[in-house]
C-alpha cells in the first residue's frame, strides 16, 4: 500500500501543486488548508508523514508541530516555511519537525526530502528488535522510537531519537553543546546551542524520575553534558 502523506497549506494552487506531484510520485495524498483541519483529519486518518507550511491561519504550523509531539505523535514532518533566517528553522526544529525546506522550493527537491523521511521511518519499523535502551522503569527501542515514559506510550521524534541514541553510545563521556549540534543534527540544519538544552530538557522529562534533580542527564555547569546509566 502506498504510503498516505498529509499536505497541510493554505494557498490552494500551492497545496494542488504538491499534491499532484506527489500522486504523480507514487503516494496516496490528502489535503487540508488549516492546522486544525490537519488536526480532525489524524485524529481519524494517520498518516505516514505530515507536509506542514509554517504560515497558517488561526494555529499556525509550528504549534500543530508542538502538539502532535506533546502528544506522542511521532508522524515524520517536513516544515515548509517563507522564512529561511536560522531563527525559523530552529523553532520548527525545536516544535518537532523532522526537517525543513524554504519556500520558494524546487518540486524535485520536496519529493527528495519526503523519500528521505519515508525511508527512515520504513527501515525502523523494519527493525523492531535491534537496540533497546532502559533507564528505570521506562525504555526506548531506538529503530522503531518507540517508548514508555513518564508520559505512558510515545514515539520519540527523529531528533530526540538521535540524541538519546548518541547519549547511550558515548556514556560517562562529557559533550559541549557544539560537538552534540554537529554529530546529532549536522551543522547544516543551523539549530543554537539552546536547541540542545530544549532537547535535553524533553529527554529528562520523559526519562528522569525527577526532571528537576536529573540522574541520567547530567548538566556539567559551563562545559556541557554528560549522559550516565547509575
Amino acid at each position: 500500500m502506498a504510503d498516505r502523506i498529509l499536505v497541510v497549506e493554505d494557498e490552494a494552487l500551492v497545496q494542488d501543486m504538491i499534491r499532484l506531484n506527489l500522486e504523480h510520485a507514487g503516494y496516496q495524498v490528502e489535503g487540508a488548508s488549516s492546522a486544525e483541519e490537519a488536526w480532525q483529519i489524524l485524529a481519524l486518518r494517520p498518516a505516514d508523514l505530515l507536509v506542514l507550511d509554517r504560515m497558517l491561519p488561526g494555529m499556525e504550523g509550528v504549534e500543530l508541530a508542538r502538539r502532535l509531539r506533546n502528544q506522542g505523535n511521532g508522524t515524520p514532518i517536513l516544515l515548509l516555511t517563507a522564512r529561511a533566517d536560522t531563527q525559523a528553522k530552529v523553532e520548527g526544529l525545536d516544535a518537532g519537525a523532522d526537517d525543513y525546506l524554504a519556500k520558494p522550493f524546487a518540486m524535485p527537491e520536496l519529493i527528495a526530502r519526503v523519500r528521505a523521511l519515508l525511508r527512515r521511518q520504513t527501515s525502523a519499523r523494519a527493525n523492531p528488535n535491534s537496540r533497546e535502551i532502559r533507564l528505570g522503569p521506562w525504555y526506548a527501542n531506538l529503530d522503531t522510537r518507540e517508548a514508555l515514559t513518564n508520559e505512558g506510550r510515545v514515539t520519540l521524534t527523529e531528533k530526540e531519537c538521535g540524541l538519546l541514541a548518541w547519549f547511550v553510545a558515548h556514556e560517562g563521556a562529557l559533550f559541549d553543546r557544539v560537538e552534540i549540534l554537529e554529530n546529532v543534527w549536522g551543522m547544516d540544519s543551523f539549530p543554537t546551542a539552546r536547541t540542545v538544552d530544549n532537547y535535553v530538557l524533553r529527554l529528562r522529562k520523559l526519562f528522569e524520575p525527577d526532571p528537576d534533580e536529573p540522574r541520567y542527564f547530567l548538566t556539567v555547569r559551563g562545559r556541557g553534558y554528560r549522559f550516565v546509566r547509575e
